[in-house]
Parts: structure tokens; C-alpha cells; sequence
């Protein structure tokens, strides 16, 4: 997690939380906006430091460090102090030639000159090209460009971050060379301090007029107190090779009534709560669909088979009946490839206990955007502590299986889904390694995810194995007949390739809409932070996994297919499948990449995304069903 001047570390959540509780509970209302994150003070004149970010493009997803390209540079750049989440997002943030005074306006100050080399003015014309935007950070907010308001609009939008130049049609660049900085502040009223609660810019290209040009002391005829410039009201600056450009800026301090606590909602405001409470009430729906039919199953299908069941007189009698409980002697004999079974079971059991408690995290606000890179790192220590209950679940399970081999489960349960995963996001960091973005992990960052990796997630899969494998094995309810029995042909509706792809639509269908949205903010530069509507949609998600798991698993064990342990998992697990081919979709509809590199990315990512998503709800279902095959069985008489 970072926070102004690299902030508290994700080691420190626990320590936060507590701390969070106690200054809120003793803090008056209003002066305490995130865990672990407090406000800075600054009385006039204080000096404010800018910092640049990456510059970032949704036409290519590939970031590059800010002084990739030939801007004006400090005499020594530092990195602030980083945190996992944000070299993995490819984040770099270095301090800058802007800096100001607190409350103090500054018109027009000339920064430095430079003269454009071939490959300077062809970096420049390559990034205007691909719509590159560069960000900067003040006091941990970041410099936001006011868009046109919309005509009846009362909220303000912004765009994040400025534009490099732009292209007019005559063929030739231009840069944006003057920056005109507007920071909001927010007095305190009892005290001469203030904070700074926005941070807006309006980028302009200007072609400077100036003399014998002089690096202490430029003075420049088209930069003075007396010129205002806007966008438009001068020659602009033109990249080419050889060319001059002088960088200049002016900053102007404006008193807000925005309070500090509500000073990120600029950035995280949503415009479309109305489409996602459309989402919710319309995943309710298929879950209240679902649950009428289990329902229907539960208490009077089930209900009165199982009251039938128990009231007949002899076996002969037992014979006679048809469905389900026919197949009680075979229903719970171990599937084929029921190690690989285990071992995905015991994977969705450690994403499912990382997906919920960065959940838990988010709606505490430890994870909002103001703490840059904190969901990745989260995400990451989450998942290598999880590694306990991967190797309990998977151990547990197959003892069950009266498996003998526990420890080759375990190594399979510590290495193949990580393994796969790491393979892939190998693959796609040596392409934007290639690419010279700054969004490659470097060597150090990757081997402290070895570490991880290899150093604490596999001890601990192998701990919570252990733990899992010297408790007594789950007991059928039920005993297993010797010889298998025959399952008669099934109807084509009721084949697995149809019953599973059905099965994966709805699931899908409670999620796509809130989909969209976290496509968009992870593609399109935009912040996602409605957690609250995430978390519902995630509940909805499970219930609905659940259900359809069990509606298509009783069906088919009313048609004498015992066949449900694989079924179960990969019913709920087809939905990945409708999320990459959303994926697809969104892909050709909504972004504008052209690059090679680039939509290899985005599928690479995609592809991680779906197989997350397929290993999460497949263990949902398998689970769900679980109980209710033990249930049903554990409720009739067998002899």
C-alpha cells in the first residue's frame, strides 16, 4: 500500500486495522478518510513537490516511465519507495522540476529548453500517436484534465492525466509544452493550515519567442506576467528533430469547499450507480429463479421420494423405484482423475479465502486507489497465505478417496495453478521487457515472487496437507457396491458436453454487468471502488454457482448418472468460458489496440482472469453439490 511518501506497507494491515478503529473511534467526524492514510498540513509558503508517474496509453496497455521521453529533468531523479502492487502495475514514481509554493499563484515560470534529437522527436511523434497520457501526483492525488460538462450535467468529469501533444491534420505534431496547474485547498478555519483536496491541469502547446537563450536566467518574450495561455491562443510547438522546445508552467492556488475526506471522489464517483443497481436487481432475479427451483426440489420433489423411499417394506420394493436413489451404491465411488479433482478443489478453496478477505479489506477502505498498488500487493500476500488451506481442503479430500500419495498431491496442489499462471505472466513480461515498458517486472521484484512462491505458499500447503491428512477420513453416508453399476442412456439434454455448457450461463449472467465495469477501469485507466455493489454481486455470484449446481446435479441423478464429481465442478467453472468470450467481445467493441504486443497482452491477462474465475466457481459448485448429495443420501433407510 502506498500513501504520500510511500506510506504504511501491506505487512502492516493487521497493525492498520486496529489502529483505523481506535483514531476513528476517537477522532470527530470528518477528520479521518482511509486506514492508515492522514492528511498533511501545509501553511502558506510551504514547498510542494510534484511527482510524475508512467505514462500511459488504452490504445497500446503498455506503460513507460515518465523521462523515457525528453523532458526537462532534476538534477538527481529519486523513486520514491515502491511496493509490489505497484511494479506489477508498472508504476514508477520520481520527483519532478515542478515544484511550488503553498497559496503562492506563479505566472508563466520557464522550466528548461530542449533540443530534440532524431530519436527524442520520434519517441515524441510514436507516444502522440498512441494517445499517451502522463500523470502526476500531488500530496497522493493525481493531476486530472476538466472535461466539457455535458449540457444539463451538473457533476464535473475529468480525464486522468494530460496528453502528450496531439496530430493535426496537416500531418505535423505538436506538444503540450505548458502546463497551467489549478490546487484546490481547504482552509481550516481555527488554524492558518490548509489542505490540498484537487489537483487540476490544463495542458496548452506554445511555440516560445526568446533571444540569446541563457540556462540560469531564460527570458522568454511569450512567457510573462502580462500573457495568459490557453489551448489555442498561440503558434504551437511543433516536434521535430533539431527542433527547441521550452517547458513552462504557471499554478494557480484556489480555496475549495470540498473537504479533505471527500477530496478522492472526484475520482471514484460513479455516474452509473443507476446500471449497477440495474445488475444487482437483475442477478436477484436468477437467484430467486434458482432458489424457487431448489426450493421445489428441497421440500417436495425430494421430500416425498425420500417419505416413499423409507415407507416401502422390502428391498424388492426398493428395486422397483427409478431415479436417484437407485444409484446410492455407486454415487459416491471415487472419479477418474479424482487426485486432479483434489487438487483443484484445494486451489478454488485458497482463491475463494483471497477473493473474500481482499473483499473485507476493500469495504474497510484499505484497498481505495489512494493507496496505489495496495489491491495487487493484497491480492498477492493474500493468495501465498492461503497456501494452508489449499493443502488442508485437497488432503482432506482425497483421504476420502482413500488416496495413499498425499504428498504428491500436495506438491501438485503447491505448483500446478501457480506454475500455470507464472508460465503465462513469464511469457507476457518478456514481451513488454521487449518493448522497453516500464510496466516489466524486474529481476529483483520477480525473485522476491519466487520467494514467495517457493518460501512460504509451498511450506504452508504442505502444513495445512499434513494437517488436513492426519484428521479421520469424511465418511460416506452410504456404502459402495463392488461392481459398478450401468447407466442407462441419457437424453441429449442431459449429455455432459450440453448439461455443463448450460450450466456455466447463468453464473455468467449475474456477473457480466458488474463485468463491464471492471474491464473498463482495469483497460480503460478508470478507478474502480464500489466494492459494496462487488460484494453483493460476488454473494450472488456464490448463491447462484450453488444453485444451478444442484438443479442439474439432481437431474442427473434422477436419470441414473452417478457421474457427479466432475460434473459438479465443471458446471459452475464453464462460466470462465462466457467470460473470455466476453472478453473477446469487449475486446473488438470497446478498446482500440492495434498493436500485436498488445492484444497479445490482453488476452494473456484475460486468459489468467478466466482460469481464476473457472477454478472459484467450479469449487463453488463442486461444494454445493457435495453437501447435497450427502445430505439427500444421509436422509433415505439403506439396507
Amino acid at each position: 500500500m502506498a500513501t504520500h511518501g510511500g506510506g504504511p506497507r501491506p505487512c502492516h494491515l493487521l497493525i492498520l486495522l486496529a489502529a483505523a478503529a481506535l483514531y476513528s473511534a476517537s477522532s470527530p467526524a470528518g477528520a479521518f478518510y482511509l486506514p492508515g492514510v492522514a492528511p498533511r498540513d501545509f501553511q502558506k509558503d510551504d514547498e510542494l513537490q510534484v511527482k510524475v508517474n508512467k505514462l500511459s496509453s488504452i490504445k497500446t496497455q503498455l506503460p513507460y516511465d515518465y523521462y523515457f521521453l525528453d523532458y526537462c529533468k532534476p538534477v538527481a531523479i529519486k523513486n520514491s519507495a515502491e511496493n509490489l502492487g505497484e511494479v506489477l502495475r508498472g508504476d514508477r514514481i520520481e520527483n519532478s522540476v515542478y515544484n511550488f509554493k503553498m497559496r503562492r499563484d506563479e505566472s508563466c515560470k520557464v522550466v528548461c529548453r530542449r533540443h530534440l534529437s532524431q530519436e527524442a522527436a520520434k519517441n515524441f511523434k510514436e507516444k502522440i500517436d498512441d494517445e499517451y497520457r502522463v500523470n502526476m501526483i500531488l500530496d497522493n492525488l493525481p493531476v486530472v484534465v476538466p472535461r466539457q460538462t455535458r449540457e444539463g450535467s451538473q457533476t464535473p468529469s475529468f480525464d486522468h492525466g494530460y496528453r502528450v501533444g496531439y496530430k493535426l491534420k496537416d500531418d505535423k505534431y505538436y506538444i503540450n509544452n505548458h502546463l497551467s496547474f489549478k490546487v484546490l485547498y481547504h482552509e481550516d478555519q481555527t488554524s492558518p493550515d490548509a489542505r490540498i483536496v484537487g489537483f487540476h491541469v490544463i495542458p496548452s502547446s506554445i511555440k516560445h519567442e526568446y533571444g540569446a537563450w541563457d540556462d540560469t536566467n531564460p527570458t522568454v518574450q511569450t512567457c510573462n506576467a502580462n500573457i495568459k495561455i490557453t489551448p489555442g491562443s498561440h503558434t504551437p510547438q511543433e516536434v521535430a528533430p533539431d527542433a527547441y522546445v521550452v517547458f513552462s508552467y504557471d499554478v494557480t492556488f484556489e480555496s475549495s469547499d470540498i473537504i479533505w475526506a471527500s477530496r478522492w471522489d472526484v475520482y471514484l464517483l460513479s455516474s452509473d450507480s443507476q446500471i449497477h443497481w440495474f445488475s444487482i436487481v437483475n442477478s436477484l432475479m436468477i437467484v430467486l429463479f434458482l432458489s424457487g427451483m431448489v426450493a421445489m426440489i428441497m421440500m417436495r420433489t425430494l421430500y416425498k421420494d425420500i417419505a416413499n423411499y423409507n415407507q416401502l417394506d422390502n428391498q424388492d420394493e426398493a428395486q422397483e423405484e427409478t431415479g436417484w436413489k437407485l444409484v446410492h451404491g455407486d454415487v459416491f465411488r471415487p472419479p477418474v482423475h479424482s487426485g486432479l479433482l483434489c487438487v483443484y478443489v484445494g486451489t478454488g478453496v485458497q482463491f475463494f479465502g483471497m477473493t473474500l478477505v481482499t473483499m473485507m479489506f476493500a469495504l474497510l477502505g484499505f484497498l481505495s486507489p489512494a493507496n496505489r498498488g495496495g489491491l495487487m500487493t493484497a491480492m498477492v500476500l493474500l493468495w501465498v497465505f492461503m497456501g494452508v488451506l489449499a493443502g488442508y481442503t485437497s488432503s482432506r479430500l482425497y483421504k476420502m478417496f482413500k488416496g495413499n500419495e498425499w504428498k504428491k498431491i500436495t506438491l501438485k496442489t503447491a505448483f500446478m495453478f501457480p506454475g500455470i499462471i507464472f508460465s503465462v505472466f513469464f511469457f507476457l513480461n518478456a514481451l513488454i521487457w521487449g518493448e522497453k515498458s516500464s510496466g516489466a517486472v524486474p529481476f529483483g521484484t520477480m525473485f522476491a515472487l519466487f520467494l514467495l512462491w517457493f518460501g512460504i505458499s509451498v511450506p504452508l500447503v504442505f502444513v495445512g496437507s499434513f494437517l488436513g491428512f492426519k484428521q479421520p477420513a469424511i465418511e460416506d453416508p452410504v456404502k459402495t457396491n463392488k461392481i459398478p453399476r450401468q447407466i442407462p442412456e441419457q437424453a441429449w439434454y442431459l449429455q455432459p458436453a450440453f448439461a455443463i455448457l448450460a450450466g456455466g450461463i447463468l453464473p455468467f449472467g449475474a456477473v457480466f454487468i458488474e463485468l463491464f465495469f471492471i474491464l473498463t477501469s482495469i483497460w480503460l485507466n478508470q478507478f474502480y471502488y464500489i466494492f459494496g455493489f462487488l460484494f453483493i454481486v460476488f454473494v450472488i455470484l456464490i448463491v447462484t454457482c450453488a444453485e444451478i449446481t444442484i438443479v442439474l446435479c439432481y437431474f442427473q441423478l434422477c436419470s441414473e448418472d452417478y457421474h457427479w464429481w466432475w460434473r459438479a465442478y465443471l458446471t459452475a467453472g464453464s462460466s470462465a468460458l462466457y467470460l473470455f468470450a466476453y472478453a473477446i467481445f469487449y475486446f473488438f467493441n470497446k478498446l482500440e489496440i492495434t498493436k500485436l504486443v498488445s492484444g497479445i497482452l490482453y488476452f494473456g491477462y484475460m486468459l489468467i482472469i478466466s482460469y481464476a474465475f473457472f477454478v472459484l466457481t467450479g469449487t463453488i459448485g463442486f461444494y454445493a453439490c457435495f453437501w447435497f448429495v450427502r445430505k439427500i443420501y444421509a436422509s433415505v433407510k439403506i439396507d
